[in-house]
């Protein structure tokens, strides 16, 4: 029994002064008033400790966080090398006595510098304290040469409105002689406002404490953890940066034989971490509290009248601001939004479950309905899914218009993820519609048709419920199957009901979701497009591409550019398809998209316009970067379209055999597919010198398509039929509108009629027609391919070969013959370090044919998995990194 002797004694004024005694008569409690021990695993960080240096001029500091956010440690070890007097004090709860806390202050001072108040008597009495005693401390501190830096710690427990004001006017009168720093979970009871009104106060607040991604590495080698930075930036998001989080999953991680997968996948209800939480900020609380963040806890956010609907209590506005105010977890957003910090809501959510098992599914449902009346459609069809309520969630985003937003915008995937995982069992018009939108997403029409028709069924039946959000819904499904079968006449039927259910549908609800709209007249422009309506495809496509740019209407509008783009080329214009394609990729850039991940039948005008300036490798590598995607919408237009740009680029390399353009399965029949698959096959006969095939895979080509014609005249010419040549040439389509890639192959096939009758002279005349038509777009294939005859033309004019100079031909002293740039010196290839495979090499040959993967597989019988595992081989046998490389380095070798 230890007992403690407390010395009395009376001076001059025969007042009694106790010595080594509190007010109450027991002793000082010596470990309030130490400094605590740091850690050897303690970081010091020193964007912090260099705030609290600056901190340290003004009167005022308050360091404000959470449990556990690492104040206390901070504040310690700045002040255990700060030079200063430093006087620590730990609050406690006895503080809330004013005569209790002005003796522990008093003690605090003295215990840092004996002569710091000399003369201040430590109160008699616990329950008050002399007005004279805190002046003549005020003043003792005033009359300083140094200032003392007082440290309370703790300092949310003390409540007192009285120990704050007292403590202000010390403050206020001690003048530079004091630095005050409080350590507080709370929002002290000091008039705030004025202190940071007049420049005298510093302030560190949570987010300020929190570990930054490169703090938490440092933090967790300390503890002899090293981990890979996905792991730690992964941990930190997941705490939020709270330092005892970070700390607690450190030491039990160190207990794991594998640490990394540990923290990547430790369940936070049923850790060190929950304990903590649990015990210093749930069970501290009332139990109408306690409740209240349970019940909040399946909400991302929350506002006051959202956690009455789920508590069934009218008081969760002021219960809110207190538990932010007493930095509770919860933190205050913004328009008296709050949320719970994310491993607290995952810890209190395990809780929850155990304490009211079944509760979860209620609450968020009750949430889901008040979100949606409140307008958050995002988070009612989250907690909705949560909740499998799926009618309410499907009807949701149906009625709501947001059904569109399943193909555009950056919530896409999200919520074809949400809705991923719908019961089954869920009926009505509204889930059969989401169900179809997802087949139809991944280009499962069967599927996707057959759920729409049971939707209309069920919307349209005798004394069904005629919701227009629903039939506007079904018009915008009708016209993507429709756009994604090649079916125009059906697109068009799907945009005229839309335009009819239209009236019904509240303005500012289609207001706030014009991608309906976008997505209607792009899937309408796709499917004229197809049909080879070109005029009527733009009339749909332009206001599209006009429309506003949001991120809602981001991808419809690049995808109406781009097949803008696609109409100028199949119309002639280069120049201004590859303008309108470079346009599509940059918005695709600034909206944030990733690399190359613009509208496809963008790139692929692109490549076609690259191969008809003779840029082949530029146009393989833009087809590469395809090669393995499906297009954006899985339409024929631009599944056609690919196939025509590579069979032109396998002519174009002079590969004959490959150069064909396989059928895309539609509905109906595109003339202008049909007639480019037509022009490729013939040119391929015509360069090995069968014009009479070549006319024959003309045979049943659309005759009144410009193009078409030409190609049909060029093989006549070909064929020694000169005279129907001529016939055929008079009687061209009218070429009106038509660009210049149309304009010059017309004028070279008339020159080729006029050369072969002799007239040389209206060969020539056309020819520089042709050229100066050219010139400006680049446009060297037609030359190229127009056969032998020009090329003296193009020697022994001098007019001519000025025209062609330096683009066509050669420049002057190299001579001059027909060709994209001068040929380049090439260096010795290296040798192939290992020898390829049979299989390898079939891959290769197949490469070289400018094959897709998928095309590959089907043609050697395997998976596309299996040809990818070759690919790589036969790159890193080459030594190269992408298609295009791997066919100049195995020609350069010979092995083509």
């Amino acid at each position: 029994m230890v007992v403690t002797v407390v010395a009395v004694r009376e001076d001059a004024g025969s007042r009694r002064v106790r010595t080594g005694t509190d007010p109450s008569g027991a002793p000082f409690l010596r470990a309030r008033l130490s400094l605590p021990t740091v850690p050897a695993t303690f970081l010091r960080r020193q964007r912090l400790v260099h705030a609290l240096d600056e901190a340290s001029t003004v009167p005022l500091t308050v360091v404000n966080g959470s449990a556990g956010a690492g104040k206390t440690l901070l504040v310690a070890d700045w002040a255990a090398g700060l030079g200063l007097p430093v006087a620590w004090m730990t609050c406690d709860a006895a503080d809330r006595a004013p005569g209790m806390f002005w003796a522990y202050l008093r003690e605090a001072l003295r215990g840092a510098d004996g002569t710091a108040v000399p003369g201040v008597r430590c109160p008699a009495e616990a329950g008050r304290v002399d007005r004279g005693l805190l002046a003549r401390l005020a003043i003792a501190l005033a009359d300083r040469e140094r200032p003392v830096v007082l440290v309370l710690d703790e300092f949310d427990r003390v409540t007192a409105p009285e120990i704050a004001e007292q403590l202000g006017f010390v403050l206020h009168n001690a003048g530079p002689g004091l630095r005050l720093v409080l350590v507080t979970r709370s929002e002290p009871l000091l008039p705030m406002h004025r202190y940071r009104a007049s420049g005298e106060m510093a302030e560190i607040r949570n987010a300020d404490l929190a570990f930054t991604e490169a703090e938490a590495g440092e933090l967790l080698t300390l503890h002899g953890l090293s981990l890979p930075g996905s792991t730690v930036d992964g941990l930190v998001r997941r705490t939020g940066g709270w330092a005892a989080g970070i700390r607690l999953c450190a030491l039990a991680a160190r207990q794991r034989p594998d640490a990394e997968s540990y923290l990547k996948e430790f369940e936070a209800g049923r850790s060190t971490v929950a304990d903590f939480l649990l015990a210093e900020v749930l069970d501290g609380q009332p139990p109408e509290r306690q409740e209240l963040l349970l019940r909040v806890s399946v909400l991302d956010r929350f506002r006051p009248e959202l956690v009455n609907a789920l508590t069934l209590r009218t008081d969760a506005e002021a219960a809110l601001a207190a538990l932010h105010r007493e930095n509770a977890f919860v933190q205050h957003l913004d328009h008296s939004w709050y949320s719970l910090h994310p491993l607290f809501a995952e810890i209190l959510r395990v809780h929850l479950r155990e304490r009211r098992p079944g509760l979860e599914p209620e609450l968020r449902r009750r949430a889901a309905r008040w979100l949606h009346r409140s307008g958050a459609l995002a988070e009612a069809l989250a907690q909705g899914a949560a909740a499998g309520d799926w009618e309410f969630t499907a009807g949701a985003l149906v009625d709501d218009l947001a059904l569109g937003q399943l193909f555009t915008g950056l919530r896409a995937q999200h919520l074809s993820g949400l809705f991923a995982g719908m019961d089954p069992r869920a009926a009505g018009a509204a889930p059969e519609l989401v169900r179809a939108a997802l087949d139809l997403s991944r280009r499962d029409v069967a599927h996707g048709l057959a759920r729409l028709r049971r939707a209309e069924g069920t919307l349209l039946a005798d004394g069904g419920d005629r919701r227009p959000a629903a039939l506007l819904g079904c018009a915008l499904l009708e016209a993507l199957a429709a756009r994604l079968t090649g079916s125009p006449d059906a697109a068009e039927q799907a945009v005229r009901t839309a335009e009819e259910v239209w009236r019904e549908v509240p303005a500012q609800l289609l207001d706030a979701h014009p991608e309906l709209s976008a997505l209607l007249l792009t899937h309408l422009g796709s499917a004229r497009l197809w049909a080879g309506r070109f005029d009527a495809a733009r009339a749909a496509l332009t206001p599209v591409v006009a429309c506003p740019p949001s991120a809602a209407t981001a991808l419809p509008r690049l995808e109406a550019l781009g097949m803008l783009a696609l109409v100028d080329h199949l119309t002639g214009w280069n120049d201004r398809a590859r303008h309108k394609a470079l346009a599509a990729a940059g918005e695709a850039e600034r909206q944030g998209l990733p690399a190359g991940s613009g509208p496809l039948a963008g790139r692929l005008v692109l490549a076609a316009v690259s191969v008809e300036r003779d840029e082949l490798d530029r146009a393989e590598d833009l087809l590469d970067a395809t090669a393995d995607e499906p297009a954006p919408a899985g339409d024929p237009v631009t599944a056609a379209f690919e196939a025509v740009v590579r069979g032109r680029l396998r002519l174009a390399r002079g590969d004959v055999h490959g150069a064909r353009v396989p059928a895309v399965p539609a509905a109906v029949p595109s003339p202008w597919a049909e007639e480019h698959a037509a022009l490729v096959t013939a040119a391929a006969h015509l360069a090995r010198g069968r014009a009479d095939q070549a006319l024959t895979a003309l045979q049943d080509a659309p005759r009144d398509r410009t193009a078409c014609a030409v190609e049909t005249a060029r093989a006549l010419l070909v064929a020694g039929r000169a005279d129907e040549a001529r016939e055929l040439i008079e009687h061209l389509p009218r070429a009106e509108r038509q660009g210049p890639a149309v304009t010059v192959r017309i004028a070279l096939v008339r020159a080729q009629a006029a050369h072969r009758a002799g007239d040389t002279g209206a060969a020539r005349r056309l020819v520089a027609q042709a050229l100066l038509d050219a010139r400006r777009e680049q446009l060297r294939r037609p030359f190229l391919e127009a056969g032998p005859w020009i090329r003296p033309l193009l020697r022994n004019s001098p007019r001519l070969h000025g025209l062609a100079e330096g683009w066509l031909t050669a420049p002057a002293g190299t001579g001059a013959r027909a060709v994209s740039r001068p040929a380049a010196e090439r260096p010795p290839a290296p040798l192939v370090a290992e020898r390829l495979s049979g299989r390898e090499r079939e891959v290769l040959e197949r490469l070289a044919r400018m094959l897709s993967t998928q095309e590959i597989a089907e043609d050697l019988h395997v998976s596309v998995n299996t040809v990818k595992t070759h690919l790589k081989s036969v790159y890193r046998k080459l030594g190269v990194g992408r298609r295009a490389e791997a066919v100049r380095r195995a020609r350069d070798l010979r092995l083509l």
